[in-house]
């Protein structure tokens, strides 16, 4: 079994499949009556979507994108860290992020940050955040006023569609 932390929260991984077989098993012995509650997953809406951690895209958009970006190989997985690929660095100069200035910045540079909604990683660090900015200054997307939720502008779906063939 391991552990992630990520913030105060704490996300525990069986170790491979077959464990996780044998704690189905177990757990198909207990008898469940009314007391029982299940973990609910949160409701898809606007700020499950696409909303901001910190300063950074996170909810099922941010997801996405990290997922896409991994799929294109413009990012790679290295620990709990992305690593940009020398495409990946022509694919971010072209989208307004420049990744010779971002890394000179003290902080982390690009690690995974995993997403309460989703329950998956989204791109967090110097990278993460000066994306976000990149594409709120393209008007990809816009900040919804005295909120973290994010609103896609149609431009920025087509731009998403284009450039990383997502659908949002």
């Amino acid at each position: 079994m391991s552990v992630e932390k990520q913030g105060r929260h704490r996300y525990f991984k069986f170790a491979n499949d077959e464990v996780a077989q044998v704690i189905e098993s177990m757990a198909s012995l207990i008898s469940i009556d009314n007391n029982y509650k299940k973990i609910k997953t949160p409701k898809l809406n606007d700020f499950t979507y696409a909303r901001t951690c910190y300063d950074h895209l996170a909810g099922s958009l941010g997801v996405k994108i990290t997922t896409a970006l991994l799929a294109h190989k413009i990012i790679t997985i290295s620990d709990k860290n992305y690593i940009v690929t020398q495409y990946g660095e022509e694919w971010f100069n072209e989208v307004g992020v420049n990744i010779n200035t971002i890394q000179q910045k003290k902080r982390s540079f690009a690690h995974q940050c995993l997403d309460w909604s989703e329950r998956k990683h989204h791109i967090a660090g110097a990278l993460g955040a000066s994306l976000l900015e990149a594409m709120i200054k393209k008007d990809w997307l816009r900040k919804k006023p005295n909120s973290r939720e994010i609103i896609i502008t149609s431009f920025g779906r087509i731009e998403l569609k284009n450039r990383l063939n997502l659908e949002v």
